[in-house]
């Protein structure tokens, strides 16, 4: 199995920043009364902001390899 730098890259970028994205989103909107389950807890909202980085990358890498081997078959 190879290993795709470039994705990899891409992914451990998009983790971060939806971990800033998530803990930002804490620290300025998030619940103040501790009754929300999701942004009453700072590693909570900062780990759904990673859950969201990381499927945003992986949905950008899999359109990316579709094009690649729509290239492929077509020349």
């Amino acid at each position: 199995m190879k290993i795709d730098k470039k994705k990899t890259i891409i992914t451990a970028i998009a983790i971060a920043v939806g971990l800033i994205i998530g803990f930002a989103y804490w620290r300025f909107i998030g619940c103040t009364s501790g009754t929300c389950p999701l942004t009453s807890n700072w590693y909570s909202t900062t780990l759904l902001g990673g859950v969201f980085g990381y499927l945003i990358s992986d949905s950008f890498n899999s359109r990316r390899k579709k094009t690649e081997l729509e290239s492929q078959t077509e020349g």
